[in-house]
C-alpha cells in the first residue's frame, strides 16, 4: 500500500479522491494505471516509466510517445551493432586469413572509434587500461590508432559490457578471438542479441497495456 501511495505522490497515478472520513478511494482507473506502469517498467525501465506516465497524466501524449520512441531507437541501434559484430565474427570464423595486399587498411582515431560504438572516449581509455584494447600510436602525433582488428575487439567489448559481462569474462572471449577462435565471441554476441529480442518483446507487451490505458481513459487527447 505504501508503494501505491508513493506512486500517487510521484504523479504516476491519476488524482485520488477521498471519502468524507479521509480514506483514499481507488477506482478501476487506478487499477489499470498500476497494471500499465508495472508493464512499462519491464519494457522501458524505472527511468523512462515515470516520464511516460507523468507526461500522459498531464495531457502531454506527445512527450510520452517521444520517450517511448527513444527507447525503441536505442534498442534498434544496439541490435544493429550486435548484427554487424556477429556478421564480422562469423566471416572471421569461416574465411581463411587474407593474403597481404598493398592496400592501406582503414584506421580510426579514438574519437571515431568511440562514436562508432556509441560510448565516450573515456570508456575506451579505461578499457585500454584494463587490457581489453591495444591501440597503436601514430609515429608523429602519438595519437591512438585503431585498426580493423582493434575495432573488432572494441565492438565485442562494447556489446559485452552493455550486457553486463565482467572484465575477466571479456578477457577470455578476446583471448580466443586473438588466437583465431571467435566461437566464444560469437556465442556471447548471439546471447546479447537474444537479450535484445526479449527487451523488444517487453516493449511490445508494455505498449499493449499503454494503448489500452490511453484509449480507455485518455481518448480525448488522441
Amino acid at each position: 500500500m505504501q508503494q501505491v501511495r508513493n506512486y500517487e505522490t510521484w504523479d504516476l497515478l491519476p488524482p485520488v479522491t477521498r471519502s468524507k472520513s479521509g480514506y483514499r478511494l481507488y477506482t478501476q482507473h487506478h487499477l489499470v494505471a498500476l497494471t500499465t506502469l508495472r508493464s512499462l517498467v519491464k519494457g522501458y525501465g524505472w527511468q523512462r516509466m515515470p516520464v511516460i506516465m507523468k507526461a500522459l497524466h498531464h495531457g502531454d501524449l506527445s512527450a510520452a510517445l517521444a520517450t517511448i520512441d527513444a527507447r525503441h531507437a536505442d534498442l534498434a541501434h544496439k541490435r544493429l551493432q550486435a548484427e554487424q559484430t556477429l556478421s564480422a565474427l562469423r566471416a572471421l570464423a569461416s574465411q581463411p586469413a587474407p593474403e597481404a595486399e598493398n592496400i592501406r587498411p582503414r584506421t580510426y582515431r579514438v574519437g571515431e572509434a568511440a562514436d562508432s560504438v556509441g560510448v565516450r572516449v573515456s570508456a575506451l581509455h579505461f578499457w585500454e587500461q584494463q587490457g581489453l584494447l591495444r591501440p597503436s600510436r601514430d609515429r608523429n602525433s602519438r595519437y591512438r590508432i585503431y585498426d580493423e582488428q582493434q575495432m573488432r575487439r572494441l565492438r565485442v567489448v562494447a556489446l559485452l559490457r552493455e550486457a553486463g559481462y565482467n572484465f575477466p569474462s571479456i578477457h577470455s572471449v578476446l583471448e580466443e578471438l586473438a588466437e583465431g577462435h571467435p566461437e566464444q565471441a560469437i556465442s556471447a554476441v548471439e546471447k546479447r542479441r537474444e537479450e535484445l529480442t526479449r527487451a523488444s518483446w517487453s516493449c511490445v507487451e508494455a505498449m499493449t497495456s499503454f494503448q489500452r490505458y490511453v484509449s480507455e481513459f485518455y481518448s480525448d487527447i488522441l
